[in-house]
């Protein structure tokens, strides 16, 4: 094991260089680098807006973009802060000396309620400009209000809850008419619904919020200094218009559920935050005497919606007594405290300060702190200025704080983008769970850090925690690229020798039976997983040294199987006489040359399976390489054995039809060897055309002699046109086989009679049957008494052949006979032939004036010519111009030389003083030789007409154009 971590440092050397040289210059150990702007923005980025109140600001709200502020004693300014420029001026309209008291603004940004000290209230929708009375909330200073946000419009509120500085809750509505603005009152209803108390009677309702669950549950949080109250119903659906009353009706006889805390700020203050537009609040932060109690809501509950409480106390600079927190406003992982000259940032998660903003005090004292749950913005004012903060990026250092906190799942899905703090979270994660002895939890985490490779492994090796050790090494070979191969080769060879040391200390242990069988599962799916196998294909010779040196054939063959390697397969189960196991394998896999190599050694033991696996493979396997297994095999076996091979044979040449002479040839030699009968079968069967036999002859026909079988070699003789000695060898068997070949030479009477001749001596001389004799000559047509009778003793009598030498003189009577009327018909034919010549040479055609050629269409006496019987008429040099070119050769050698001996006989004589006789002498002579020599010509030009006979029917195929000269002819006619 610590040779093969040697070999993967040796292999990380240059990566693990490479973090050394960072953590020379600071950088962290992970391998990341810590990449922050010079100057980070911070997560709350303040804004001075750029507005001068004409007058002090009395109060301020905003909600859904849209911002309201009272400006003095009688202005009310409204501002779209999608249009910042086109501010909406109202005034209140009152005379007398009242005062804003507070300001409440819905969820939509719709309804605007305005508090008076003189306990008045107005209303002001967003569509319109003028203030409306509210008459029945007439003598109630309003402390707070609970919209509702589920029945809510931009013309109606739904049923609201209001509370008042006396602690009684009012349930009321507002609506505003469409078509007749406030032709009537915009107050609906206005009727009381509870009272808040604390131990010393009635107090100020701080705050009120409305939120729906499952199932139509509705929760109501009110509070009041010291106590935060919960009540909590169901409405029935379709009757939320009817208000809350029947909430509050079930705690008229008993208080509600509620927290209270001893210390008191005179006043309290809840804030909510909602991770999403129209969504419900996430969590909560009540700011009160003791602190700020901080939880989550969670809808499920039954009686409280309040979960994961906590009191956060103040921070030490900060004494209730002289200067106690203003406002309070939460975000995701923050609650913001406005003081009078500053605001403080307080986790959430921790309860530590981030985030301190000290104001000038020009500015004057800070009032009121707000913030947009539509746009996250929050804001805070003075009575001359106003302040916005921007919250950028707030769960970027939330990952640190929950790490410290050990909850490390919240902290890597806070730094899931941001790889550098996502090591550093898996690194403290995996220590913390080492030091908690969790080893396979920290093996996981570890995995996936860069720390050094090596560090890990002996942290683990010293721990003696081998399990773990080989979740961490399969965790790292999952994380690795395909292109680190020399890595990949380390890791999969340790874990294969981890598994094998852990599965061979498991398998000694009986107690440990479940544990062995399941780390034997992983092994093997270790073994087989898609991503190892080509790693482990090209090591596949290692991991054989090691299992085999682990003495696991189990996995030694497993592991064959899955590198496909079924050779090693087969020989290990050959090697262990499981014999229909290696069979079983050749069987599924099909792999022909693991057939063709262990046949010899199963077929010595499984015969009978072996063969039907062959039979079973068909065309695909060779015969001729299994012959040599078949050859072993039949040297040492019986013949019951014998016959197997036999049988695959058989099927080779009859149902694959195999025409292999090796196959052929060694069927011969097993059918000599066992099958007689078969032998002569099978020669039968496979005909006596040579061409179309697949066995060697002279091999067969040494075979058949070898082991004595007669009547195969006269057969094999036979398909060979032996004939003379297929009789020889069928005499010494039987007659009747060898008068069979004698009559297979059909076209040579003289062989066919010299081989019945063999037979007819054979009967006479050597069997002395003069009757069968006879027979012969009965049989055979070509054989007389007088080719037989030489073959006979001197002292036989005549009375055994005299009815053949009779037959036979009669057989020559009828032959003369037949000769003779065969002479004078000869001669009658004779005579009939030379009375047609006669006539052909008195026979004429008559040639009228203006008949042509037939070759040249000119008038036809103009010149010599020639008249055939098919009425076809030529000249003769047009008749040797189209007959020379389709004469022989040695014709057309011919043709010149008479042409030659004509010309020289027409040639007239140099000499003019020869005497008259000799003269007519010579004349005479030539006269003679020259009429020859046109008789010669005539019988070579005109011995058929050149349309008419066998010359037109044999240039039938020739072109009309000769191919020499195609492209002159081409060319003319261009």
């Amino acid at each position: 094991m610590a040779s093969i971590l040697d070999e993967y440092e040796d292999s990380l050397y240059r990566s693990a260089s490479v973090q050394q040289s960072r953590a020379s210059v600071g950088i962290p150990h992970s391998g990341y680098v810590n990449a922050r702007l010079e100057k980070e923005t911070p997560i709350f980025n303040k804004q001075r807006i750029d507005f001068a109140p004409p007058e002090k600001i009395n109060s301020l709200v905003v909600s859904s973009n849209q911002l309201c502020m009272s400006l003095g004693k009688d202005t009310l300014l409204r501002i779209d802060l999608g249009k910042p420029d086109e501010p909406n001026q109202v005034e209140l309209g009152r005379k007398d000396e009242a005062k804003v008291y507070k300001m409440f603004l819905d969820h939509t940004g719709s309804h605007l309620l305005i508090a008076l000290n003189t306990s008045e209230c107005l209303y002001l929708n967003r569509s319109v400009q003028k203030v409306r009375a509210l008459s029945r909330w007439k003598g109630h200073l309003i402390e707070s209000v609970g919209w509702n946000k589920f029945l809510g419009s931009e013309t109606n509120t739904g049923p609201i809850l209001v509370g008042t500085t006396q602690g009684q809750v009012y349930e009321a509505e507002i609506s505003v008419s469409e078509g007749s603005l406030f032709s009537t009152n915009p107050d609906q209803y206005f009727r009381q619904v509870y009272t808040l108390e604390e131990e010393s009677g009635p107090a100020p309702v701080c705050c009120l919020e409305i939120e729906r669950g499952l199932e139509g549950k509705f929760f109501i949080i009110a509070t009041t200094r010291k106590r935060l109250f919960q009540f909590v119903g169901k409405i029935p659906e379709g009757t939320e218009q009817q208000g809350f009353n029947s909430i509050f009706a079930m705690h008229a006889d008993h208080l509600p559920s509620f927290r209270e805390f001893p210390a008191n700020l005179g006043f309290s203050e809840i804030a909510f935050y909602t991770p999403k537009l129209r969504s419900n609040p996430r969590s909560f932060a009540w700011m009160m005497g003791n602190g700020v109690l901080y939880g989550t809501l969670d809808y499920s509950r039954p009686d409280s919606i309040l979960s994961d409480e906590r009191v956060w106390v103040y921070p030490a600079d900060i004494d209730i007594t002289v200067n106690k927190p203003i406002s309070i406003v939460l975000t995701q992982f923050h609650f913001l405290l406005l003081l009078p000259d500053r605001v403080k940032a307080v986790c959430t998660l921790n309860g530590q300060v981030v985030f301190q903003d000290l104001f000038l005090e020009k500015f004057g004292l800070l009032t009121r702190m707000i913030k947009d749950p539509t746009v996250q913005q929050i804001w805070i004012h003075t009575e001359k200025v106003v302040f916005r903060y921007h919250v950028q990026r707030e769960s970027r250092d939330v990952w640190k704080m929950y790490m410290n906190m050990n909850k490390f799942d919240l902290a890597k899905e806070y730094c899931k983008d941001r790889p550098e703090c996502l090591d550093i979270v898996l690194a403290k994660e995996a220590e913390h769970c080492f030091q908690n002895k969790r080893y396979l939890d920290s093996a996981k985490c570890y995995a996936l850090t860069q720390n050094y490779f090596e560090e890990i492994a002996l942290k683990f090796i010293e721990a003696k925690q081998e399990e773990a050790l080989m979740e961490f090494l399969l965790k790292k070979l999952s994380n690795l690229k395909p292109s680190e191969k020399t890595q990949t080769t380390l890791l999969t060879t340790w874990l294969t020798e981890l598994y094998l040391n852990w599965l061979g200390v498991l398998e000694g242990d009986p107690s440990q039976r479940n544990l062995y069988l399941d780390t034997r599962e992983k092994f093997r799916t270790f073994l087989s997983s898609p991503k190892n196998k080509d790693c482990l294909f090209n090591n596949r010779a290692s991991i054989y040294e090691l299992l085999a040196s682990h003495g696991d054939t189990e996995h030694m063959v497993y592991f064959a199987v899955i590198m496909q390697d079924y050779e090693r397969v087969v020989a290990h189960h050959c090697q262990h006489d499981e014999y229909d196991e290696a069979l079983n394998v050749l069987s599924r896999h099909r792999d022909e040359k693991l057939f063709y190599k262990f046949s010899p050694v199963l077929i010595q033991h499984i015969p009978k399976k072996v063969v039907d696996a062959w039979i079973s493979m068909g065309s695909r396997l060779d015969a001729r390489n299994l012959i040599p297994a078949l050859v072993n095999y039949s040297q040492s076996a019986s013949t019951q054995q014998i016959n197997e091979a036999i049988r695959y044979m058989e099927f080779c040449v009859y149902q694959l039809e195999e025409t292999q002479e090796a196959i052929h040839n060694y069927l011969l030699s097993l059918y000599a060897l066992c099958r007689p009968d078969s032998l002569l079968s099978y020669l039968e069967q496979a005909g006596t055309n040579p061409n179309r036999i697949h066995y060697d002859l002279k091999y067969a026909l040494r075979l058949c002699a070898e082991h004595g079988h007669h009547h195969a070699c006269v057969h094999i003789y036979k398909v060979m046109e032996l004939y003379e000695e297929a009789v020889d060898l069928a005499l010494q068997v039987d007659v009747d086989l060898a008068k069979s070949c004698a009559d297979l030479p059909e076209d040579d009477e003289e062989l066919r009679k010299k081989l019945w001749l063999k037979i007819a001596r054979h009967v006479v001389q050597e069997e002395k049957d003069v009757k069968k004799a006879m027979a012969c000559l009965s049989s055979c047509a070509l054989l007389k008494i007088e080719d037989v009778l030489p073959f006979f003793p001197d002292f036989v009598t005549i009375d055994h052949f005299k009815e053949a030498i009779c037959n036979s003189l009669e057989d020559y009577n009828k032959h003369i006979e037949e000769l003779k009327r065969e002479m004078e018909e000869a001669t009658q034919s004779a005579k009939r032939i030379r009375e047609d010549i006669q006539e052909m040479r008195n026979k004429y055609g008559s040639v009228e004036p203006q008949e042509k050629c037939a070759a040249c269409d000119f008038p036809l006496l103009n010149r010599p010519f020639y008249l055939f019987l098919c009425g076809h008429m030529f000249h003769y040099d047009c008749l040797l111009q189209a007959v020379f070119p389709n004469l022989p050769a040695y014709k057309q050698a011919k043709l010149e030389d008479l042409q030659k001996k004509l010309a020289a006989t027409s040639q007239p004589s140099k000499s003019h003083h020869r005497p008259k006789d000799a003269d007519t002498i010579s004349l005479g002579k030539g006269q003679q030789s020259r009429e020859q020599l046109k008789a010669d010509i005539d019988d070579i030009v005109a011995a058929e007409c050149v349309y008419c006979g066998e010359l037109m029917i044999r240039s039938i195929d020739k072109p009309f154009i000769d191919p020499q000269k195609y492209e002159e002819e081409m060319q003319s006619w261009l």
